[in-house]
């Protein structure tokens, strides 16, 4: 009687040990009474994530449209931007040296009125009557328009060719900054100058043709007037009473 009293306390033990864990885990595990749980919700949560994409992907295309917008201002600014050279002063001294030596020119100048005047008074007919010693003045200032229409010309020759070593200097320093041109503007304000350049050089050889055009019309002016002079001289020579009357001339000293 005393063993199996003994058997049975032990399973009633051993029973005890077992189910003493099982007692004491729901009041180990229970929260306190004001304590709430938290809730994990997948949806929401993937929501929240579309959300926050979106509103990052506006602000990116908001940061792309205003460097967009800054990059426009930036090309509009050097489209603006005006060319910080200039060819004008140099250009219009060119003109002016070429436009001062047709100004000197000798006895008959590049002025219409004084052509008439001149060419009425030296160029004209050639009246019988005049003096012997008249004529010979006339032709002699009718050869010294020549000669001078003929200086003048080399004159005018020789400062367009001066004319040159500042034109090829002026060519190379607007086609650098056409060619570094940071903009629209500048561009054009760059082939604007080049085309400045081109007309100062059209006028050097505008002063050139001018300058040999009327050389050659003093020349042929002089041979025309001293065709007519010749003609005058003739006719005077065989009218008669005015024709030669012939003398006595000694040719050698009468002492050999």
């Amino acid at each position: 009687m005393k063993t199996h009293k003994s058997d049975s306390r032990a399973v009633r033990f051993a029973a005890a040990l077992i189910a003493a864990p099982v007692a004491v885990l729901p009041i180990v595990l229970a929260p306190p009474a004001s304590a709430a749980w938290i809730v994990y919700d997948p949806t929401n949560y993937a929501q929240n994530v579309l959300q926050a994409a979106r509103a990052l992907e506006q602000i990116n295309n908001q940061i792309a449209a205003l460097q967009n917008q800054a990059q426009m201002l930036i090309n509009q600014a050097r489209n603006l931007a005006s060319l910080p050279y200039s060819s004008l002063q140099q250009l219009q001294q060119a003109v002016g040296r070429t436009q001062s030596l047709l100004q000197q020119a000798q006895n008959i100048a590049f002025d219409i009125q004084q052509i008439d005047q001149a060419f009425q008074q030296n160029y004209g007919n050639i009246d019988l009557n005049t003096s012997e010693q008249q004529l010979v003045a006339d032709a002699r200032s009718r050869w010294e328009n020549t000669v001078g229409g003929l200086q003048d010309a080399m004159r005018v020759q020789a400062g367009v060719v001066g004319n040159i070593e500042a034109n090829r200097a002026q060519m190379s320093a607007l086609v650098d900054q056409s060619q570094g041109a940071t903009g629209a503007l500048q561009a054009t304000q760059a082939g604007n100058q080049l085309l400045a350049l081109q007309a100062q050089q059209l006028s050097d050889l505008t002063a050139v043709i001018a300058a040999n055009g009327r050389a050659l019309a003093l020349t042929d002016a002089e041979r025309a007037a001293a065709a007519e002079q010749g003609r005058v001289q003739r006719e005077r020579f065989l009218t008669p009473g005015s024709g030669y009357r012939p003398g006595n001339a000694q040719m050698f000293n009468g002492n050999n």
